[in-house]
């Protein structure tokens, strides 16, 4: 067994074994034995030379003993090593808007005396940065990107990220600026809406360098229907019905001078097929009914009928579960991928005996208060270096959502940087909110960035209990790690809420999580909506309308309701539904979520006349549409002998599907189940192309459309601990690729040999010495001098 203990930084010392030192009374025992005992007659030497004999062999066995324990010292050694920098360089196209200094940095850096490898990573339509950085990373190593951070294909940066940081190895970027104007349009939107129902598209426009406005014309089949004028990274909304079925186009066209012609303009192709069959169930003469007919094919019923293989979606206002009918059917439907939507009222929810019903397990929400039970609570903050200049708001953000968090609820706090550490562990707010706040004010920031690891850092202090994870950051890290982990967390019924906070907010990124983890984004400043996720009925909002508690959704996304029913049933929604729309008072006025292939939406708000008021008048006649379009999901899945192919770019496939018994080219497709068959074609020209007698998009490839640097670059950069440079900073890389270079190693050095060396010595000092004392006595006698 051996000992050891430190001095100081970088020295230790220590005993290999400590078995001899048994053995050091025996021998100081006999060595007193064999040199003070026995018969006084026999021994000519002194008392006094007879201790001072002891005494010397006592020392020389303690050294004999002490370098058989094996005495060792370790200490930290620099050594330096042979700096080289790898220089990185992305060749592909959207850095043709950069300007190219990757010869003037290599020159820099070589003046300084360490060498430069370069190499590319990027070329072309193509930008496989991560995978170019992940395949030049070295142990110790350095490398230096001269990128805009762009990935098309490939790895992550993330991944790359985590790469270098096994290999001990530091990313470090070159800061760029735009030099040359470039912009790029796009449309996003549906790719298949139905007859008479009227359809929004956001035509946005992404760039660099861009100092004026830019004109975007919208055309719909060739004629114009918007001209606007957009700013960098601007956006505008276009209207559209369609009445006549087919493949219809909608194409966004930029005009003006920049590098490249082909994103100027972008296609959009859109399936408009026949009102989808819907059976409208209720016992009276509800409003809700004409407002359907005019929007879609209703066929009317009193309960549900055994068979529903005709419908998209079935919608049942105000039925207790006793007459809703055949709800064996309804299930099947659902899970088959069905819609459903049940309009609340007089007769239906709790007031209809849902909760012991067999209808209760498809819906979102369960009858009862909706003031709910206690729910499990992680408040994750962001305490990053990315957040170091606003972390004062950040702070007062986390204070602000611990307040509007009703005191039932179990509230726990985890931090991270790059790594989670806990601040408070789960506990009931009511009574702690006080030391819970105290906690928050004394956060310090700094480091790198993982939200990643921050999520699985809430996750560990829920443990096995399900609950929610309230995300405070500002988004400048790379979405995919967390969005993967967010998902996870969804699926294990913790869903994540993303709040905005920082003064540089990506909110992209956080829309992303939010998506991800079953949760809606919230800004700053919109945290008083987690009254009405948490607080329960008696969470009273702002005004008397209808308020919007997940902004972005399918149902909620641009609409600011107007309408106040006055009335809702007592229902809380379940644990990973989307809580869509709350009423003036907090209580649920709008939930979804997807059951089995289906989608279930609860309408639980109505007026003292049991109808759906304002809810059935513009603008807030926009969410009842939305609602039953959600459920409605994929308005072909019901029609049969259709070819189907989605919208694509060049360079990937697009998506033919066949619904029917014999597909166009049965060589090209290849079944997928029963009736459905799937094929893919990989165009090589922009424009609307055709497959298989169905008509498709082809866009500019990603390369194109994205330009500037990205967050998942400077993500990376504070993840393995380096550092941003502008371009003539040449010698401060080379300076610190030289520190870097320059290992620290433990050198053991083993010292038994000291002890044994001076016993020896010892032992002959004292030998000669004696052997001179008695040599001196007998010359003496000879002389006759004593």
């Amino acid at each position: 067994m051996s000992v050891s203990y430190t001095l100081a930084d970088g020295l230790t010392v220590g005993l290999e074994q400590l078995w001899p030192l048994a053995l050091l009374p025996v021998a100081v025992a006999a060595l007193a034995y064999l040199t003070l005992g026995g018969d006084d007659g026999t021994r000519s030497a002194s008392e006094r030379s007879r201790r001072l004999l002891l005494a010397s062999r006592v020392l020389v066995v303690c050294l004999l003993v002490f370098g058989a324990m094996g005495p060792f010292t370790v200490q930290s050694q620099e050594t330096p090593g042979e700096p080289e920098v790898t220089l990185l360089t992305d060749d592909s196209d959207s850095m043709a808007v950069q300007r190219n200094v990757t010869d003037r940095l290599a020159s820099d850096i070589e003046s300084e005396g360490v060498p430069v490898t370069r190499a590319s990573i990027g070329a072309g339509g193509s930008s496989p940065v991560g995978d170019g950085v992940a395949a030049n990373l070295q142990e110790n190593g350095t490398v230096v990107v001269v990128s805009d951070g762009q990935v098309t294909e490939g790895r992550s940066l993330a991944a790359a990220a985590e790469e270098a940081r096994s290999l001990n190895a530091t990313i470090h970027a070159v800061e760029l600026n735009a030099t040359e104007t470039e912009r790029a349009v796009a449309i996003e939107g549906p790719e298949t809406v139905t007859t008479g129902v009227e359809t929004e598209f956001t035509v946005r426009l992404r760039g660099a360098a861009v100092d004026e406005r830019v004109p975007v014309e919208v055309t719909v089949d060739g004629e114009s229907v918007r001209n606007e004028s957009l700013d960098d990274n601007g956006a505008f909304t276009v209207s559209e019905t369609f009445e006549e079925t087919g493949t219809h186009r909608v194409t966004a066209t930029i005009r003006g001078d920049d590098v490249y012609e082909r994103n100027d303009v972008f296609y959009r192709s859109v399936r408009v097929v026949e009102q989808p069959d819907l059976l409208y169930v209720a016992d009276g003469d509800y409003p809700l009914r004409s407002y359907l007919e005019e929007l879609y094919d209703v066929t009317t019923a009193s309960s549900v009928p055994s068979t529903l293989d005709d419908y998209a979606a079935v919608v049942v206002q105000d039925r207790p579960a006793s007459e809703v009918g055949d709800v064996g059917a309804l299930q099947e439907h659902v899970v088959g991928g069905g819609g459903l939507v049940v309009v609340g009222g007089e007769n239906a929810y709790d007031n209809g005996g849902y909760e012991r019903s067999s209808l209760a397990p498809l819906l979102p929400v369960r009858v009862g208060n909706a003031t709910g039970s206690a729910a499990n609570i992680v408040l994750l903050i962001d305490v990053s270096g990315s957040t170091q200049r606003t972390f004062e708001v950040q702070k007062a953000t986390a204070l602000d959502v611990v307040q509007q968090l009703d005191g039932r609820q179990r509230v726990g706090i985890v931090a991270y940087t790059i790594e989670p550490y806990r601040v408070a562990d789960l506990q009931p707010l009511e009574g702690n909110r006080q030391a819970l706040t105290d906690r928050i004010r004394r956060l310090e920031s700094g480091g790198a960035t993982d939200t990643a690891r921050g999520l699985q850092g809430a996750k560990t202090l829920l443990g096995d209990r399900q609950g929610t994870v309230i995300l405070l950051t500002d988004g400048q890290d790379d979405p995919d790690p967390a969005t993967v982990v967010a998902r996870r967390l969804d699926r294990q019924g913790t869903r994540v809420i993303a709040v905005g906070a920082g003064g540089n907010v990506d909110e992209d990124v956080l829309q992303q999580i939010a998506d991800a983890g079953g949760g809606p984004y919230l800004r700053a400043d919109d945290t008083t909506r987690l009254r009405l996720l948490f607080g329960g009925g008696g969470s009273q909002v702002e005004g008397d309308n209808l308020t919007i508690v997940s902004r972005n959704t399918f149902i909620t996304s641009g609409i600011e309701p107007t309408a106040s029913p006055g009335r809702a049933n007592e229902v809380q929604v379940k644990q990973g539904a989307d809580f869509q729309v709350a009423t003036a008072d907090g209580a649920p006025a709008i939930a979804s979520w997807r059951f089995g292939l289906g989608r279930v939406v609860s309408i639980t708000a109505y007026d003292d006349a049991n109808t759906l008021d304002g809810l059935l008048e513009a603008p807030d006649s926009v969410l009842t549409t939305r609602s039953v379009n959600y459920a409605v999901g994929d308005p072909t899945r019901t029609l049969t002998d259709v070819t189907t192919a989605t919208d694509t770019r060049l360079g990937e496939p697009a998506r033919v599907r066949y619904r029917g018994e014999s597909p166009p080219d049965e060589t090209a497709f290849s079944q997928v189940e029963g009736g459905l068959y799937r094929a893919t074609v990989t165009p090589e020209e922009r424009g609307y192309r055709t497959a298989f007698g169905a008509e498709y998009a082809a866009n500019y490839r990603p390369e194109y459309g994205r330009f500037g640097r990205s967050s998942a670059l400077s993500s990376a950069v504070r993840t393995t601990g380096g550092q941003s440079f502008d371009a003539d900073r040449g010698a401060e890389i080379a300076r610190i690729a030289s520190e870097r270079s320059t290992r620290v190693r433990s050198v053991r050095d083993s010292w038994g040999w000291v002890p044994l060396l001076l016993g020896l010595l010892l032992f002959v000092a004292e030998v000669v010495t004696r052997r001179l004392q008695v040599y001196r006595g007998r010359t003496l006698l000879e002389s006759g001098l004593q």
